[in-house]
């Protein structure tokens, strides 16, 4: 039964460790090109596991931060794992270990934690150690190769690849603002106050790393403000969504 699960694990997993290869690849050119080792990038994929924070890191990391910048800056771009380990924590097996629970907050992304929400019954170890196995391989790996990849990469080459992670980020953010006029105008604030710590006199004195800090802060404040998530509208979208799985379901 445990072998049954581990293997659906890695076959659930398997998706997502192709998504997140070519993303760290990205991460592991970056990194090289920045002046790291290969086995630092490396080290750094296989020990954080996430890609914003790693991006948002190196930067610090290139622009001679602090520790408390780098800490801070992780903190609050990952603080999302906080309430996805907690509701993963609630479908884990009542029997699971603590030990075992420890390994599982280790791999939980956003992609882990959606498939993981999914899965139908209980979460035991063993599926869980597949579906984490196989994204921290292709993460890591991604990373091995684009770091080993810079070093025989011509300039010119390379130089274009660096524009190919914003090229990524862009990718990401415009499908959902086309359709959400509140992710369009946070996105905007976003690039506003960016602009605003790059060229205003004041603000452009504060370190890389505390301007994230704290247009993270000032925007999530103030889009949380503006956009409130109302509990009976959002209710309603679940149970729309459970009818349309159910007229699913019976259609088959």
């Amino acid at each position: 039964m445990k072998k049954q699960e581990f293997l659906q694990g890695i076959k659930d997993g398997i998706p997502i460790c192709l998504g997140y290869f070519s993303v760290s690849m990205a991460f592991g050119l970056t990194a090289v090109l920045s002046g790291l080792p290969v086995w630092s990038a490396v080290a750094i994929s296989l020990f954080n596991v996430t890609s914003a924070g790693q991006f948002a890191g190196i930067n610090i990391l290139i622009a001679q931060g602090t520790m408390v910048e780098l800490a801070m800056t992780t903190l609050i771009i990952n603080i999302r794992y906080f309430l996805m380990s907690l509701s993963v924590s609630q479908k884990v097996h009542k029997d699971m270990r603590i030990r075992h629970r420890l390994a599982i907050s280790y791999g939980i992304t956003d992609e882990v934690f959606a498939v993981s929400m999914q899965h139908k019954g209980d979460l035991t170890g063993s599926y869980m150690a597949g579906l984490i196995l196989t994204p921290v391989l292709g993460w890591t790996g991604g990373t091995l190769f684009g770091a080993v990849a810079a070093s025989f990469m011509p300039t010119a080459l390379t130089n274009a690849m660096g524009i190919a992670l914003y090229g990524m980020f862009i990718a990401i953010i415009i499908p959902p603002a086309r359709e959400n006029k509140s992710i369009m105008i946070t996105i905007i604030m976003a690039v506003a106050a960016s602009l605003a710590f790059n060229y205003l006199p004041l603000l452009k004195n504060i370190s890389g790393g505390w301007s994230i800090i704290l247009i993270t802060l000032i925007v999530s404040g103030i889009a949380a403000w503006l956009f409130p998530i109302d509990s009976e509208e959002e209710a309603g979208e679940e149970e729309a969504s459970d009818i349309k799985e159910e007229k699913e379901g019976t259609n088959r």
